[in-house]
């Protein structure tokens, strides 16, 4: 019984630490994902290793401080990602004098033939803006009987799990595809207004993650989200960005997302909304994420019913509030050493792209 404990304590601060490392190879970011599970089974060890070890030994001491370390680490990530309204941003206006706009955000999955589960949970919600991912020929075909509905849409139908498309009752003002690390992984930009005329961006992403089945280092995912963020950064409308992120928020890669962009990550206080997994409860982290900028208001983010996708689809409302936020209020709290790595993080993925597309 002692050396299990002592086994599996081993093993749960051996992953931790691997998410201090900032080199990119799958095995070192998967630790990112899981800091949920893993902050409870470092509690439950902990409690466990003080019940049944003796502890008289130094060794006891070394794991059960090491843990205690890393169980406050893994506090200090997550605190922000509570449901806690004090954590909440709220606005001093009338939310009542603004009209809100709503968006679904889905990554589909590409092989998942359950299309009218979609199509009916679009017609049950509602939202002025429907943003797909994975959506490839197939899918579009089925989406057509929305263009009745939301008359203005771009369509990028794609065959290798990255294909966009974008329905909006609001008219497109100024459309994007952008291919920031890879001419198969597109993004989009699109410039709307609102029904009380607020002209904002709308940013829809979906970079490929690290895994050992798709890319073997994060390299490309970080380069985009980077890449889009300076691009953010110079925006003079307001922004939000949405999609399947294959990040969560509270990894390296996303607080420099987050910090260079000067956007807000809209689950702050209002809890870890994950995603990801869609049929694993216990296995499920937020990876499909919401960032906007101080001039939009989130009243509302939450996750719907599942539509046979292994991830579940976020759907958002929010106003905006030029007056009460000035765009000339955008700045970064970068250090010069933040701005090299993103700098090196951008470089190097455009490297990868260019050497897995040679």
């Amino acid at each position: 019984m002692d050396l299990l404990l002592y086994i599996f304590s081993g093993f749960l601060m051996l992953i931790h630490l691997l998410s201090f490392s900032k080199r990119q190879h799958w095995i070192f970011r998967t630790a990112d994902f899981i800091k949920i599970q893993w902050f409870i089974l470092k509690t439950l060890f902990l409690l466990l290793n003080f019940i049944f070890l003796s502890n008289t030994t130094l060794c006891f001491w070394l794991v059960q401080g090491l843990l205690i370390a890393l169980i406050v680490h893994s506090a200090f990530l997550l605190y922000p990602y509570l449901s806690l309204s004090w954590l909440r941003r709220s606005s001093k206006g009338s939310i009542h004098s603004n009209a809100s706009t709503s968006i679904l955000s889905v990554n589909v999955y590409q092989h998942n033939q359950n299309h009218k589960k979609l199509i009916d949970l679009v017609y049950q919600v509602k939202p002025d803006i429907v943003f797909t991912m994975e959506s490839n020929k197939q899918w579009e075909t089925s989406l057509q009987i929305l263009e009745k509905d939301y008359p203005f849409y771009r369509k990028i139908p794609l065959e290798n799990e990255y294909g966009i498309h974008f329905y909006s009752k609001l008219e497109i003002l100024d459309f994007q595809t952008h291919f920031y690390t890879s001419p198969d992984l597109p993004s989009i930009e699109a410039d709307l207004q609102t029904r009380n005329k607020e002209i904002f961006k709308f940013i829809g992403v979906h970079p490929s993650p690290p895994s050992p089945t798709q890319e073997d280092t994060s390299k490309e995912r970080d380069s985009e989200l980077l890449s889009i963020s300076a691009r953010v950064f110079t925006c003079n409308v307001p922004v939000l960005v949405a999609g399947d992120f294959n990040n969560v928020a509270w990894s390296r890669s996303s607080r420099l997302f987050k910090k260079n962009s000067g956007l807000l990550d809209a689950r702050e206080g209002r809890g870890f909304i994950s995603t990801f997994h869609a049929k694993y409860r216990l296995l499920r982290f937020p990876i499909d994420l919401l960032y906007h900028s101080p001039e939009v208001f989130i009243t509302e983010l939450k996750t719907l019913e599942n539509i046979g996708s292994d991830h579940l689809p976020l759907f958002s409302k929010f106003y905006i509030n030029t007056k009460e936020q000035s765009l000339a209020q955008k700045e970064t709290d970068l250090n010069k050493v933040e701005e090299a790595e993103i700098n090196d993080m951008i470089a190097s993925g455009n490297q990868a792209s260019n050497s897995r597309n040679s």
